[in-house]
């Protein structure tokens, strides 16, 4: 038999399979995330997210100063204080944790590219992501304290915030608010497509974000629904966002081909804690080959179309040379 296609020639080994590879990684694809806690010398592991530490600002420095070595360009960074309020009033303090960290970080990395999370779970008394009134989560009135947190991050110097609470019309009020007090050159990345997930169990731990009653699920997406998704990023990107967040990624790799495919912006793949962990969890008991796991995972959100990838992973792929 002649055979005039052999497909198998263009893989037969590492350097040919590296010539045709149609997605690849770059340094430049990625998003640390880093979590900040009050006080000075504290680190603090948490055990269901291997490898991922809570850290005071001083002790954060240092590993920025590691991750910006090892080429990383851009953190998205949280808060953990320790005063918790029924509004998160914290949140917005000109000397809260992630301004004094902000200021920090911008002092010795003026162009490391610094993005906030706001949002209230982790400083409100009852965690949830809002204002609380009878134990119904109140869209209106959440949204002018956003507002004020996003405004305290711009104020301490940060490059781009991202909005992850859900609440309807956040996006258009912070670029309004962002705008109107001169501060036009913020970005906006919003958690536009964040699903009420069991992958952020990990996450929860580290942010201290449990909520004491109820769930998320008035607020977050409802995980059957694709197009909602498309008519939530249409809606942000009608008030201001720049790049929009798909979160979790693994699950709905399928939301972000048909974003690619139909809406002209940027997206954020968030690689979860959930995701991190199963990989980790699973490559500690010998069922997978744990690096090639979580390298066969990033590329599927590249290929998917993601343009950036927050992921727990990025500091140890780069410090092991994996791309």
């Amino acid at each position: 038999m002649i055979l005039k296609r052999r497909p198998r020639r263009l893989r037969k080994n590492n350097a040919i399979r590296n010539l045709m590879a149609e997605t690849k990684l770059t340094r430049e694809d990625f998003i640390m995330p880093l979590f900040v806690i009050e006080g000075e010398n504290k680190q603090e592991a948490i055990k269901s997210l291997p490898g991922i530490s809570r850290m005071s600002p001083d002790v954060a420095m240092k590993e920025v100063d590691e991750i910006v070595q090892l080429g990383v360009q851009a953190l998205l960074l949280f808060g953990i204080p320790e005063t918790k309020d029924v509004q998160g009033s914290s949140a917005y303090d000109s000397n809260g944790v992630v301004q004094e960290a902000i200021k920090r970080i911008k002092d010795r990395y003026p162009d490391l590219f610094l993005i906030t999370d706001v949002c209230l779970c982790s400083y409100t008394d009852h965690g949830h992501c809002g204002v609380v009134q009878d134990k119904v989560i109140v869209n209106d009135r959440t949204l002018d304290i956003l507002a004020r947190v996003a405004i305290s991050h711009a104020q301490a110097g940060v490059d781009m915030v991202a909005p992850s609470d859900m609440m309807d019309g956040r996006v258009g009020v912070i670029r309004s608010v962002l705008d109107r007090d001169g501060y036009e050159h913020v970005g906006i990345m919003s958690y536009a497509v964040k699903f009420a997930s069991n992958f952020y169990g990990p996450f929860r731990d580290i942010a201290d974000a449990t909520p004491i009653f109820g769930d998320r699920k008035s607020y977050q997406m409802d995980y059957r629904n694709a197009d909602e998704a498309l008519r939530e990023i249409n809606l942000d990107v009608e008030e201001g966002a720049d790049i929009i967040i798909v979160k979790p990624a693994l699950a709905y790799l399928d939301i972000i081909r048909r974003i690619k495919d139909t809406i002209n912006i940027p997206i954020a793949a968030y690689n979860v804690s959930g995701e991190y962990s199963m990989i980790d969890l699973a490559g500690s008991h010998g069922l997978m080959k744990r690096e090639e796991a979580f390298m066969e995972t990033l590329i599927a959100m590249k290929r998917a179309g993601a343009s950036i990838i927050i992921s727990y992973f990025t500091k140890e792929l780069l410090r092991k040379d994996l791309i």
